[in-house]
């Protein structure tokens, strides 16, 4: 068992990774009231380590997690329109879970769960391994910038990540509106030996009936702006 103090280089490496870049997390008084309000009930703490979900959620059911779900409304739909699931968002802008919470709390939705925090080490550190049945990505930074392109969070190295806390048979899904970033997802992905292209080699998946289109896609869809999904299976350990 690797010693705790001592950890290897690969994991050294992993955890300087960060799945964000900060931009004003101050939030307002109303934000911090709702935060403080709807911690107890949806907040879960890094410090805790290592969670169960069935100690979490109180049953045994399909787990889907979210990286970077912004201010929470379609994640929080989702958890709405399908109670027989459980949800982690994972989001470090204070503003996004405190609005994340009080929708769910005005929803009545219970079924959900929030870390604020790096997801890299929540990943790492918290949750389950080889357990979830969706991990999902939607939207993230594309750093469209050739110079930033290294950025990206969807790399070789993220991509084991997921896999580390998916099941076999569960999902990786990701989407943007960013084409040149949909095609380094496909290029990453389609690189990996432990996922299957679930539209079939090299082919983007048209966009789910359960996925919400937020406001956001609404109106890159009236610009007549593309948006690409992409699916992947995790086929092996």
């Amino acid at each position: 068992m690797q010693d705790e103090q001592n950890p290897t280089d690969t994991e050294v490496k992993q955890r300087r990774i960060r799945s964000f870049v900060v931009r004003g997390g101050r939030m307002t008084d109303g934000q911090q009231k709702a935060y403080d309000a709807n911690w107890e009930v949806y907040g879960l703490d890094v410090a805790n380590g290592r969670i169960a979900y069935e100690d979490v959620f109180g049953r045994t059911s399909d787990v889907v997690l979210e990286v970077g779900f912004g201010m929470g409304a379609s994640l929080v739909e989702m958890a709405k329109n399908a109670p027989e699931k459980d949800f982690i968002g994972i989001e470090v802008h204070p503003p996004g879970v405190a609005k994340l919470m009080m929708l769910a709390a005005e929803a009545g939705v219970n079924n959900i769960r929030v870390y604020c925090h790096d997801a890299i080490e929540v990943m790492a550190d918290c949750l389950p391994q080889g357990q979830a049945s969706t991990f999902q990505l939607f939207f993230p930074d594309p750093w469209h910038k050739k110079k930033h392109n290294k950025r990206r969070i969807v790399q070789p190295l993220f991509a084991q990540q997921v896999a580390n806390v998916l099941k076999v048979g569960g999902a990786f899904h990701m989407a943007t509106d960013w084409e040149a970033y949909a095609e380094h997802m496909l290029e990453v992905m389609e690189e990996q030996k432990n996922y299957e292209n679930a539209a079939g080699k090299n082919q983007y998946h048209p966009r789910p009936e359960w996925r919400p289109l937020t406001k956001f896609e609404q109106r890159g869809e009236r610009l007549g702006h593309g948006v690409w999904d992409l699916i992947y299976t995790k086929i092996t350990d």
